[in-house]
This record gives C-alpha cells, structure tokens and sequence, in this order.
C-alpha cells in the first residue's frame, strides 16, 4: 500500500501539473511518533485555485479514546488491552478549480492495521472512496464519473458500485442543511469481508480510475465563460464544502485526535476563498436551484 499510494501521488502530480502548467509545491515531513507523509499542494494555479495530493504512511501508538471508537466496529478490540501499535498508510486527494463550471472533486483511500505484540495483525481494513461536487450542475458531467466508478466497482464485486454509491449519499450529508455535499460517487470504510490481496486489487483499480473520472470534466468546464455572479454562487457551495469538512467528516474528527497531528495536512482539504451569504436563496427554477433541489434528493446517475 505505501508503494501503491506513492506511485498513484507521482502519476496524478504529473498529469495535474500539466493541465495547469504550474509546480506543485512538495512538502515532505517526519512523524515525530513514527512514519512520514509527502504533501503535495497547488495554489494560485492557472486552472486550479487550490489543489492538494497527499500521501502518509504512520505508525505508533493508537490511543484509548480512537480504540474505543472503533470498538463499534471491530469488535475483536479490546480497548482495556490498549493502546494497540498501528500502522496506516493512504492516499487523499482534493481539487477546487477556479472556473465554477468545473467541479471540486475529492478522492482517498487508506489501508489501516492494528497490530498484536508480535507485529501481527489484530484487524485490519480498507476505506475511501471518491466523490464529486459541482457547483453547476452537467448531467453528462455526474453521468461519465459514475460511469467511470462503477466500471473499476464491477471489475471485483456486483454489489460493490450500488452498495458504495448508497453509502457515499448518506455519509457526504449535510444533516444540519438537509442536503448533500455533492452529486456523490463511491464511499466504503472497515472493508475487511474478503482476502486483503482481493480488497487492495479493488482499491488500486478505483485509485487508478481517478483520472479517467475526473480530467475530460475538467478539460471540459475549464475555458467556460462566467460571470462574478456565478463565482459568488460557487464561493457559496464552497462554504457547504467546509461545513461538512469541519462538522460531520469522521477523517477531520481521527486525525485531530491522533497524537502528532499536522494540522496543515488535516485541513489541506478546505478551499483557499469561500462565502457565507445570510439567508441565501437561489432564485427558482435558476441553474442554481436546479443544483439544490438535486441535492435534496440523490440521483441513480447510471
């Protein structure tokens, strides 16, 4: 996994890098506890106003409190016997381009082991996924990058596209607003049900699918002409983005409260510019509300 995640960080780096004909900046760090990460951000790009591919591969000690919230889950965790040594290795990725025609996009996923004594594994799983949020809504655009996760879903499991796609709508929710993040995707986590070599072949083949999904939207949406009213509509989507990042996404909440958190990795997911407007309401029938209302209820895109 840690070789897989830095070979899919170098192939997107280099493909972003040449859409957008800027460097990204590259920040390697030590984990003081033990492991390493390699943080790639753009900002202030020609085609991307912030853009980060990161990767980190850590190990320590889990503490108590992080045991027993997975205890729900993996009940083979003994939290009295904690803390458990642990090793973790993922990839994450986000995207906010400039134009409002072109989505945000957000993809990782991860490996997790907790360890006995002897270095074994307790437990251990898969999670991530991949997710798309626009701030215009293309049905053409929602339709090729479902299309194109359900294609490397089926490759391994017929379940595994209706299952994930289900469980991406439920989870990128705003409770408070009553609506969704984006137009979803795939989103799967504890994923322990077959032999791991199985689970990391799937990853690997939803990893490799990113930019098939995402880059022909980009090259789609990128020279679209728009007005400072649409890019005031897209900093108002881009404040939803943060208020679900901040309030309800469970990776913010594990890694706050994992000993020697970087902070600047944790929130690398959030836009450089957002907005929130008092008692916004698009006007109806107006592309803008023809997004909300999609938000209000999930779409079968394919």
């Amino acid at each position: 996994m840690e070789q897989y995640v830095k070979s899919l960080q170098e192939r997107i780096i280099k493909e972003i890098e040449l859409i957008d004909g800027k460097k990204f900046y590259i920040d390697r760090w030590e984990r003081e506890q033990g492991g390493y990460g390699i943080s790639c951000i753009l900002q202030n790009g020609n085609v991307f106003e912030k853009a980060g591919v990161n990767i980190s591969v850590v190990s320590g000690d889990l503490p108590i409190p992080a045991v027993q919230e997975m205890k729900s889950r993996h009940k083979e965790i003994d939290p009295s016997k904690g803390p458990f040594p642990f090793f973790a290795a993922g990839i994450s990725i986000v995207m906010h381009p400039h134009n409002p025609h072109a989505p945000t996009v957000h993809m990782n996923y991860r490996y997790f082991e907790i360890e006995k004594e002897d270095g074994s594994p307790l437990s251990w799983w898969f999670g991530g996924g991949s997710d798309l949020t626009p701030s215009y809504l293309y049905e053409e655009d929602a339709v090729h990058f479902h299309k194109t996760l359900k294609d490397a879903c089926d490759k391994h499991d017929p379940n595994y596209y209706p299952d994930f796609k289900k469980w991406c709508d439920e989870y990128f929710y705003l409770k408070h607003r009553k609506e969704a993040r984006g137009v979803g995707g795939i989103f799967f986590d504890d994923l322990d049900n077959k032999p791991a070599e199985e689970i990391f072949a799937f990853v690997k083949q939803c990893g490799d699918s990113f930019l098939l999904s995402y880059i022909p939207l980009v090259k789609r949406r990128i020279n679209t002409k728009f007005t400072p009213e649409e890019k005031e509509w897209q900093q108002i989507r881009r404040g939803r983005y943060v208020e679900f990042n901040l309030v309800w996404d469970r990776g913010t909440k594990f890694g706050l409260n994992t000993p020697g958190a970087r902070i600047e990795s944790i929130f690398m997911s959030l836009p450089l510019t957002e907005r929130w407007e008092y008692m916004h309401i698009p006007d109806k029938n107006s592309r803008e509300d023809k997004l909300v209302q999609v938000l209000k209820q999930p779409n079968n895109w394919v």
